[in-house]
Formats: structure tokens, C-alpha cells, sequence
């Protein structure tokens, strides 16, 4: 890590902040345009830099604030409430060679993800690009507390690592940051040599002697001004008296880096002083001396006996050979000899309680430039080398070439090289561009010469010369001149361009022009001249050609195929020069040119063979010769003439299926003269005159299969041969053939029964039975140990069942079967093993299904259709009983096969319900099987219903179960109430299983009644209990006795108090009917379409509440129009009333006739409106 800047407690160090472009700086807009130009002479440093380096305050130009300020401003941010901190880091003390470490800690429960933590020293410096082997930072996370530690650990600190320090912590929108102090302390025994302006050095471009806060590396360009040596001045007294505007200038001009620290000592120096009790006289505010020199500081004390210590830095200057202490009378002084740069520094004396300071500065001689720069003559591509002396080693110096200077880099040409005091400016492979003046500028002098750079004079080494080659070889022009320079290749005047074919190439002083695979129109004159030479290079290049035959668009074998009647014209492209001769010839005999049927052209590129109308004949080997100057060229080509093939044989057909054959055929006696590619099939019905095409892809053999053809009828097929030129003639057809296919085998062959002669055997029909029909069947056997099948019935018999008689007792048979039509016989079915002629008792087994082996429920009146399997051989005997007793076949149906026995009851009873037993008897043996029938009904009512108690707004009811449970378990009851005003009956509790019970929330000062049903698995009783004393829900207080009153008759007959209205309604939208009627006792509604009662039908919903009748006619369509009547009745009268609905369609938003218009997809509510 590069060292800290120490500096004075309290005190905020202010690197120098990095240069930026001009445009960054306007947009910065720190400053004033006017103020920028005051602070920053165009001459010494680039625009808006002063700006930035500069703050005006109080009508004075300062760099930061004032300590004093610094210091409120810290105390007054550590004071404020924290925001993300949880600690913070505090200052800290440290001696020289120590380590010491800052800790931060930000809470993470409010945050979603790791906050951004930054170090910095003074305002600027940014610690993170320094961290390294004396400055580590570090963050750990604890998850248990969920806070993030952020640490930073100087390692073996310095003395210029002392000074103000801040961390700051950013996430999203919050932000928070912490001043601290570090002050490191001077080991025991040693003498502080570091000084703060260190880190101010200055240094050349690109060395690494530059210090951290390295003011000069801002200044990018300037101008070279030739300055007059001036004698020695105080800087201190120039910086004093001078305008804030020329600070810039003074610093570059002798040497200030730290300018910055020197303003901020300029502002405090121009506070008033105080006066103090201690000194009598105090510092001076500022000392100069140059390097090496001696300064010397006096104090005079107001009390010789007070103590006094110096402090340099904050440290405490011990007395050695450097510093020097006296004492005179009240005079304390101290003398620093040799000062170095590193003394440049404050310096403070302290006298009890009290102190004052002073600044000393160090102020470095100028550089002078003891060897002047000459001017130097060079050549193009030469290297250049400037070189100058200056005063000192290692000093800054700034090269410039024509007034702008030069900055070396990756990519520059300019190398600068500095040996001690020896400074030179290096120029690789000079150009004419380099010729200009150069100067060099250090802080005391400059120096300038001028370079010329000419060109060369040139020699031609090796010229070019003219060359004659074959075409396709390389042409490779070669010349070779003195000096190492560019070139200009021309053809026939014209510039020549590179290409995939032509090459240019220059290494060093040879140039090339290679041109692979000559070409005729690479013939001409070519020129070479060099840059910037007024000097020709000529050459002529002449290609030759010897005669060639091309036959790129011939076969590998050069076969030439023609069709014949066709006409042939064979073009052959040749080449040579001078163009060549051509002489065409079949078996050593010459074809002329002319008018014949077989002839030769020739053309200058080409020569054609011309056949006319090509025969069979015109089949065999031409030969083309070509001759010139160059050389001769031969070749042969093979013509053949081709054919469509001869038509093939007849076809055969050698076997035929239900809806296939299969063919065959001999190949054509002539292919044509080219191989046969495939066969084309064709086939049609006898009758029609229409072939059809089997396949699209050629067929590749002599055999073929047609498929999909209809059963039963006839066919015939013909065939097609292919060779490269075409289609033959089709063949002869073959013979008709009709497809026709025996059954598939019979199925399902079993056993049906076995006496002691014979064998019933039974199966099913074939899956697949075709267009010939099924004609009948065949059944064979064969004894066990024969092969000999002997057939069971002479003539085909057409059921599906056969007994095979006269069979000899306990021998063994096999069984098969076959399926006959007009095809023939099918393949046979076997029966799996052989079969002994014996009957055989089979004990009878009862098959119970699974529902009966639990038993079996059925309401009255419902039908009992019970199916139960059996088996057994020969027939068994069936005898059925009900609890121990002969069933009574006039109300139970028993109903007996060979393999079941059904017992049907057509409307069941609950005397039906019992225990059913099946007895199945085959000879000896005997199996029973035992079936429950339980035939259930609703219950009846429970027998009481009383009321037991009554208390507040309850009331406690219990009853007794029904004595008829419908021979059914009692599954709950269900409880009504009924106020004795109205006797309307709600249900209270419904499937509640108890036979005592608590209603509550009764309506106090009612009287009420109580019922109760009972219920079972078949619902609830057709009757109800109910209680025979009625329950007073009582008012709590004092008892009031109602008066006696005689009973009112409310009877009264039905009668509307609101009519039905005629109404129409949409196609699709329900309709409502309603009207309101009373009467006592309530009357029965009921409702009529066009006089016939409305009973069960889903399309109606009926409703009747607190007297207002309603029916709902859902999504009505125009059959439900018409005159709907509702009826009221009592014992006391009938009443009725009527009204007429129309069922109105909407189609696309017009109505039947007489309607209002809707719009499309407008929604409209209809309301019942009369007439």
C-alpha cells in the first residue's frame, strides 16, 4: 500500500483529484467560467483543472476547509443518530512498526443484501485501490446476529499514515458514514525522516518514483515558453502577496507539489493571532530554506521557568545532530541543519498549557539543463536519438515537439530513456513526419533543436525482367532495390489488385509480384514503382497454350449416350495457341466436314460431331485429334445409341388369395440397349376397359404381389419394362384369375357333453369368412394312437353343435373341425386333448354371487330377479325353501335350466323377507346354499311425544320409538315446531338419533307445539307424533293471566287478492307467473296449461310463500305460449284465475312481427307487462 500523507490533527488530507477531460468538467460545473479562466492560464494546465483544485470561500481561494471547520463538521456528523451503523470505527493511537485495526458493523435484519462499505483517507483517496502487504480490508457475516463486520488493519504503520480517515456505507437509498483519527507515534530512539511532501513528489510519466498525491501528473500539455533565470525568491512571501488566480502558475514555476497544504496554511496564517500568556513572542507564521540548508526557530518565553518541548507532525523532536536546542535568557531555539525535503512539514512548541505553530518550507533548487540539445540530420527509417543533461538525477522533464508535448505510451513511436542525469528522446524508424523542432523543459531551463529526415538515394539492385511461360505455371516477377520501401504495381497502366491468384509481397528490400496458374489475360506489361522515387522497374510476361481437349462434361469412361431418331451434336471445347486443327475419325477412317448425315464442325473454340436421326448402327468409338505448334492432343469418345425396350412376355399367374395373387414374367428379349431399370404393373377387371397403375416405384424383379383386390372377381394383369429412355409397350395380359380364400378355422371348439357312445362337441363360427360364403362344416376324429381322421357327418352341416355317435365305451377320440366354401376347406381346429368316451358324474357346486352372499334389501313393491349358477352332471336336482318351509309357488316364481335357477318376485312384500335354501342333488351328492332377503318399508311414528320441561326459551321434549320400524334399524327423527297462532310446522332437527331432545331460541310469549318423525333407511314415516300439550314460552317477571276469550273462526274460503296479468317473454329467458291468494284452512295450489294440470315437469318450478304464488317457466320457447290457469282449494271453496303468455324469438336482433327492434347483442330486460 503506498504510504498515507501525515498531516496535521484535525486535518482532512486532500490528494489531488485525477485529471478528467474539459467536457467532464464543464458538466462538473463546480465553478464559474469566469473563475476557471482567472485560476487556470491556458499556458500551464489544461482547462476546468483549476477549477476543481480551487474553492472559493469567503472571498478567498482555498483548497478544503478550514481545520477548525473540519473538526465541527466531524463532531457535528459523529453526533448524529446512526442509520446503519451498529458500530462504528474510533480513533485510534499507534507507533511506528505497529499494527492497528478499525472496526465497522452494520446490521442486517432490514436488509435484503450486503450493503456497500468504502474506506477513505482525507476526502478523496479511495483506500481500496491501495489495499496490499501494509493495508488489508476485510468483511466476515455472523448469521446468528445477522451483522456484517467490515475491517480495516494497517500493517507496520508509518509516520505519513497519520491523519483523518472516513467509512461510509451505502444500500439503495440510505446512506451513513464515520470520521476517524489515527496518530502514530515515534518509536523510542529513532528520527522521523519522512515527510509529507513525499507524497506530493514529483516524477516523470510512467516512473515509479512518483509520489501518492503526485499534483504534476494533471499536467498533461503545455506549451514551451522560453523563461529568464530569476534570482532566488521567498515562495512563502511571493504566495502571500500574490493573486489567488496565479497560484497554479507560481507552483509549477518553482516546484510547490503540495499547493494544496501550502493554501491552507495561507488562510490560517491571515487569522488574527490571539495573544498568549506564555510566549512573549511567538513563531513566525512561515520559514523558507533551500535544500541543505539551516533554519532556525525563536520563541521567547513570558516564564523562563516553563517547560517547552518542539513537535514536528504532532511527534516530539529529541536533541541530536540534526536538531539543535538553546536557551537564551527567555529565548528557546531550535536549529534544523541539512534540511532535506522531508523537513518541509509543521512545526509547533508548547509552553504549558499553550502552543504556537509555524510552517516550515523546504524549497528545491531549480533544474538546469547543463547539455543543450542539437540538431541532428537522419534518413527515413533510421533511428533517431536526442539527448540532453540536466542538473540533477532522475529530475522531472517534459519533451515537446513542436510546441505539443510528448506523452510515450504502448503505441507510441517516442521512447524516452533517462541514465542519471542523461535524458533522450528516442524515435524508431524515422519518417518525413518526424522533421521538426524539439525542445526539452525542466523546472530552471529548456533546450531546444531541430531533426530533418530525408529520403535515402536509391539503387536498383536487381531489375525486373521479361518472362514467356506456360499456361497455368507461375509467374513470379522479382526486383530488388537499396532501401526498405513500399511499392506500386501496375498492368498496362492500371493498377494491380490482390487476389486469391496474385500476390504482392515486400520483406525488406525485395518486392514480389507471384501469380499462380497463369492465365492469358495475365499476358502484358508490368511496372514497379517505389514510393516516393521517381524510378520505373518494367517487365513484359507472355503466356503460351498448347492444344487441349476438354471433356469435363463427359462421362469418367467419355461415353456419349443419344436416343435413337434423335439428332446428336457433340460440341468439344478446345484450346491452344494458335488455335489448333481438329480432325474427327471412326475405326481409321477420316470424318469430313460437309452435308452428310454424320459430319464435323469447327470453330475457334470448339469442335462439334453431328449426327442426324442417330441409328442402332452410329454405335461405337470416335476419335478427335488436335495438333498446333505447341504440340498435339488425342482423345477418345465413346458414342452409343439407345432404345426403348422390347414389350415383356404374358404375365403368369401362379396363386391366388382372397385379395391377392401372386405373378411372374421373363424379362424383354431386347432391353433397348441400356440395362432395365424396373417393370410397371397394370391390372383391371375382366369386364372393364380400364387399367390401373399397382406401383409407383419400379419394380426391381421378375415376381410381384398385387393386393387389395375385390373377392370374387375377375382380373386380369399386364406388365411394363423401363430402361434409362423410357417405357416399353405394355405386355400381352395374362389370363383371368378370380381371388377368392377359404375361411379362417373355426373357434371356441369345446366339449359339450360325453355319454358312454357318444360326443357332443360344439363351436363358433370362423372370425374371417370372406366373399365365397361359408357352405357348411366338416367334423373329423381319430382314436387315440391313429392318424386315420375319419369324418363324423357325410354332408356339410351348417349349426355350429354335432354329436359324434356309435363310439366304443372308455376309448379316446381326438376333434377337429373345418370350415367349407367354394375356396375349399379351412384349416382345422383341434380340441387341445383327447376325449374319453364315458359319462361322467360331476358333483353339482352352487356359484353364489358376490351381492347375495350378504343379504339382500329390496323395498316393497319393488321387483326381486335373483339369477343363481350351478353346476353338476347329469342333471341335478333344484329344491327350493323358505325358513324350513316349501316355498308357495303362487306368490314366488321359481323358474330351473341345466346351469341356473332364477326365483322372481313381481312386487315384493315384507312377508317375502326371510332366509331362502337351495338344495342341488346330482345322484349321491348334494350341495346347499343359503340366500337373505330383507323386504323393507317406511316406519311408523313414534308412539309419545311429551313435553317434559320448560324453562326460559327452552323445551324438553321425549318420545318413544315407533312400534313399526319397517323392518328397518331406525336410522334418526326429525323435529318440527308450530306456533299455535299459525300452525305452520318447521323443522328444527332432522336426522337426530336420541329419543329426547332440547329446543332452544324460542320466541318468548309464543306458544308452540311439537311433532316427530321417524326414519330409517327408506326415509322418513308417512305420519307424524305430536305433542298433545302445547309449550308457553312465559315472559320472565310478573305472571300475567290472559283473559278468556272465545276462539274466532278464521275459516275462509280461497280467494285472490293479486290476479294473474297477461304476460309475454323472450325465446331463452325465464318467465315468472305470480299472483298472492289467502283462505284458511291454507289452500292447495294448483297450476294449469291450457286446462291441464302441471305435475312433474322439469321445465316448471312452482313456489308458494306467505301466500304469493309463483311459477317459473324455465328458457320458454314459442310451444309454451298459451292460457295458464292457477287453482285454489280448501274445504272451504275453489277459485281460479287465468292468463295468457306469448313466447316472442329474437332473430339477429329483430322480433316476430309488432315487437320492438333490439340491437345486436344489445342485453335487454323484459318485465311482465299487461296487455
Amino acid at each position: 500500500m503506498p504510504e498515507p500523507t501525515k498531516k496535521e490533527e484535525n486535518e482532512v488530507p486532500a490528494p489531488a483529484p485525477p485529471p478528467e477531460e474539459p467536457s467532464k468538467e464543464k458538466e462538473a460545473g463546480t465553478t464559474p467560467a469566469k473563475d476557471e479562466e482567472e485560476v487556470s492560464p491556458p499556458s500551464a494546465l489544461p482547462p476546468g483543472l483549476g477549477s476543481r483544485a480551487l474553492e472559493r470561500k469567503d472571498s478567498e481561494w482555498s483548497i478544503g476547509e478550514s481545520p477548525a471547520g473540519e473538526e465541527q463538521d466531524k463532531q457535528n456528523a459523529n453526533s448524529q443518530p446512526s442509520i446503519l451503523f451498529v458500530e462504528k470505527p474510533q480513533g485510534g493511537t499507534v507507533k511506528v512498526g505497529e499494527n492497528i485495526t478499525f472496526i465497522a458493523k452494520v446490521k442486517a435484519e432490514d436488509l435484503l443484501r450486503k450493503p456497500t462499505v468504502k474506506w477513505f483517507k482525507g476526502k478523496w483517496m479511495d483506500l481500496a485501490s491501495k489495499a496490499g502487504k501494509h493495508l488489508q480490508l476485510k468483511e466476515t457475516f455472523e448469521r446468528h446476529s445477522r451483522v456484517y463486520t467490515f475491517e480495516m488493519q494497517i500493517i507496520k504503520a508509518k509516520e505519513n499514515y497519520a491523519g483523518n480517515y472516513r467509512c461510509e456505507v451505502t444500500y439503495k437509498d440510505k446512506f451513513d458514514s464515520c470520521s476517524f483519527d489515527l496518530e502514530v507515534r515515534e518509536s523510542t530512539g529513532t528520527t522521523p525522516n519522512i515527510d509529507i511532501r513525499s507524497a506530493f513528489k514529483r516524477s516523470g510519466e510512467g516512473q515509479d518514483d512518483a509520489g501518492e498525491l503526485d499534483f504534476s501528473g494533471l499536467l498533461k500539455r503545455r506549451e514551451v515558453k522560453q523563461q529568464e533565470e530569476e534570482p532566488e525568491v521567498d515562495v512563502w512571501e511571493l504566495l502571500k502577496n500574490a493573486k489567488p488566480s496565479e497560484y497554479e502558475k507560481i507552483a509549477f514555476q518553482y516546484g510547490i507539489t503540495d499547493l494544496r497544504g501550502m493554501l491552507k496554511r495561507l488562510k490560517r496564517m491571515r487569522r488574527e493571532e490571539k495573544k498568549s500568556a506564555a510566549f512573549a513572542k511567538i513563531l513566525d507564521p512561515a520559514y523558507q530554506v533551500d535544500k541543505g540548508g539551516r533554519v532556525r526557530f525563536v520563541v521567547e518565553l513570558a516564564d523562563p521557568k516553563l517547560e517547552v518541548k518542539w513537535y514536528k507532525n504532532g511527534q516530539e523532536i529529541r536533541p541530536s545532530t540534526k536538531y539543535i536546542f538553546e536557551h537564551k535568557g527567555c529565548q528557546r531555539i531550535l536549529f534544523i541543519n541539512n534540511c532535506q525535503m522531508t523537513d518541509d512539514s509543521e512545526y509547533y512548541v508548547t509552553a504549558g498549557d499553550e502552543k504556537c505553530s509555524t510552517e516550515l518550507f523546504v524549497r528545491e533548487p531549480p533544474i538546469m539543463v547543463t547539455k543543450q540539445l542539437e540538431d541532428t540530420t537522419a534518413y527515413c527509417g533510421e533511428r533517431v536519438e536526442l539527448e540532453c543533461e540536466v542538473s540533477e538525477d532522475d529530475a522531472n522533464v517534459k519533451w515537446f515537439k513542436n510546441g505539443e508535448e510528448i506523452i510515450p505510451g504502448p503505441k507510441s513511436r517516442y521512447r524516452i530513456r533517462v541514465e542519471g542525469k542523461k535524458h533522450i528522446l528516442i524515435i524508431e524508424g524515422a519518417t518525413k513526419a518526424d522533421s521538426a523542432e524539439y525542445s526539452v523543459m525542466t523546472t530552471g531551463g529548456q533546450s531546444s533543436a531541430k531533426l530533418s529526415v530525408d529520403l535515402k538515394p536509391l539503387k536498383i539492385l536487381t531489375p525486373l525482367t521479361d518472362q514467356t511461360v506456360n499456361l497455368g505455371k507461375e509467374i513470379c516477377l522479382k526486383c530488388e532495390i537499396s532501401e526498405n520501401i513500399t511499392g506500386k504495381w501496375t498492368k498496362n497502366g492500371l493498377p494491380v489488385q490482390e487476389s486469391d491468384r496474385l500476390k504482392l509481397v515486400h520483406k525488406g528490400r525485395i518486392h514480389k509480384l507471384v501469380i499462380a496458374n497463369a492465365l492469358t489475360e495475365d499476358e502484358g506489361d508490368y511496372v514497379f514503382a517505389p514510393d516516393a522515387y521517381n524510378v520505373t522497374l518494367p517487365a513484359k510476361v507472355h503466356v503460351i497454350d498448347p492444344p487441349k481437349i476438354i471433356l469435363d462434361g463427359l462421362d469418367a469412361d467419355n461415353t456419349v449416350t443419344v436416343i435413337a431418331g434423335n439428332k446428336l451434336r457433340l460440341e468439344i471445347p478446345i484450346s491452344g495457341e494458335p488455335p489448333p486443327k481438329a480432325i474427327w475419325s471412326r475405326a481409321d477412317k477420316a470424318i469430313m466436314e460437309g452435308s452428310g448425315r454424320i459430319r464435323a464442325e469447327s470453330y475457334p473454340d470448339s469442335s462439334t460431331l453431328v449426327i442426324d436421326v442417330a441409328e442402332r448402327d452410329d454405335s461405337g468409338v470416335y476419335h478427335i485429334n488436335l495438333k498446333n505448334e505447341a504440340g498435339e492432343a488425342h482423345a477418345a469418345i465413346k458414342i452409343k445409341v439407345v432404345d426403348l425396350p422390347d414389350p415383356p412376355v404374358a404375365p403368369t399367374v401362379t396363386e391366388v388369395g382372397d385379395d391377392w395373387c401372386i405373378m411372374n414374367w421373363e424379362p424383354p428379349a431386347y432391353d433397348g440397349g441400356s440395362p432395365i431399370l424396373g417393370y410397371f404393373i397394370e391390372r383391371k377387371k375382366k369386364q372393364s376397359s380400364r387399367w390401373m397403375r399397382l406401383n409407383f416405384d419400379l419394380c426391381k424383379e421378375t415376381t410381384f404381389e398385387p393386393k387389395k383386390m375385390i373377392e370374387g372377381v375377375a382380373y386380369e394383369v399386364r406388365i411394363f419394362a423401363v430402361n434409362a429412355i423410357g417405357i416399353s409397350k405394355p405386355s400381352m395380359p395374362s389370363r383371368p384369375f378370380v381371388p377368392l380364400a377359404v375361411t379362417s378355422p373355426p373357434t371356441l371348439l369345446a366339449v359339450d357333453s360325453v355319454t358312454d357312445t357318444t360326443v357332443t362337441m360344439k363351436w363358433r363360427p370362423p372370425d374371417q369368412i370372406g366373399a365365397a360364403g361359408l357352405d357348411g362344416y366338416v367334423l373329423e376324429y381319430c382314436f387315440e394312437g391313429s392318424d386315420n381322421w375319419l369324418p363324423a357327418n357325410k354332408d356339410l352341416i351348417d349349426k355350429t353343435k354335432f354329436t359324434i355317435p356309435d363310439l366304443p365305451t372308455d376309448s379316446k377320440i381326438f376333434v377337429r373341425v373345418k370350415a367349407v366354401n367354394a375356396a375349399g376347406a379351412s384349416e382345422p381346429k383341434y380340441y387341445s386333448q383327447p376325449i374319453l368316451v364315458r359319462e361322467v358324474i360331476e358333483p353339482p357346486k352352487i356359484r353364489i354371487p358376490r351381492h347375495l352372499k350378504q343379504t339382500y334389501i329390496r323395498r316393497v313393491g319393488e321387483a326381486v330377479n335373483l339369477v343363481i349358477p350351478f353346476q353338476g352332471k347329469p342333471r341335478p336336482e333344484l329344491t327350493w325353501k323358505k325358513d324350513g318351509v316349501e316355498i308357495d309357488k303362487n306368490q314366488i316364481n321359481i323358474r330351473n335350466s341345466e346351469t341356473d335357477t332364477i326365483i322372481f318376485i313381481r312386487k315384493a312384500e315384507r312377508s317375502h323377507s326371510g332366509k331362502y335354501d337351495l338344495q342341488v342333488k346330482v345322484d349321491k351328492f348334494v350341495e346347499t346354499a343359503s340366500i337373505d332377503i330383507q323386504i323393507v318399508d317406511r316406519p311408523g311414528p313414534p308412539q309419545t311425544v311429551k313435553i317434559e320441561d320448560v324453562w326460559g326459551e327452552n323445551v324438553a321434549l321425549t318420545w318413544t320409538p315407533p312400534k313399526d320400524d319397517g323392518n328397518a334399524a331406525i336410522t334418526g327423527y326429525t323435529i318440527q315446531k308450530a306456533d299455535k297462532k299459525s300452525m305452520e310446522w318447521f323443522t328444527v332437527i332432522e336426522h337426530y338419533h336420541r329419543t329426547s331432545a332440547t329446543i332452544t331460541e324460542l320466541v318468548i310469549g309464543n306458544e308452540y307445539y311439537f311433532r316427530v318423525f321417524s326414519e330409517n333407511m327408506c326415509g322418513l314415516s308417512e305420519d307424524a307424533t305430536m305433542t298433545k300439550e302445547s309449550a308457553v314460552i312465559a315472559k320472565d317477571g310478573k305472571i300475567y293471566k290472559n283473559p278468556v276469550y272465545e276462539d274466532f273462526d278464521f275459516s275462509e274460503a280461497p280467494m285472490f287478492t293479486q290476479p294473474l296479468v297477461n304476460t309475454y317473454a323472450i325465446a331463452g329467458y325465464n318467465a315468472t307467473l305470480n299472483c298472492s291468494v289467502r283462505g284458511n284452512p291454507k289452500p292447495k295450489i294448483t297450476w294449469m296449461k291450457n286446462k291441464v294440470a302441471i305435475v312433474d315437469d322439469p321445465r316448471y318450478r312452482m313456489f308458494s310463500n306467505q301466500g304469493v304464488c309463483t311459477l317459473e317457466i324455465r328458457k320458454p320457447s314459442p310451444y309454451d305460449g298459451g292460457t295458464y290457469c292457477c287453482k285454489a282449494v280448501n274445504d272451504l271453496g275453489t277459485v281460479e284465475i287465468e292468463c295468457k303468455l306469448e313466447v316472442k324469438v329474437i332473430y339477429q336482433g329483430v322480433d316476430t312481427p309488432g315487437q320492438p327492434v333490439f340491437l345486436e347483442g344489445q342485453q335487454q330486460s323484459l318485465h311482465n307487462k299487461d296487455f
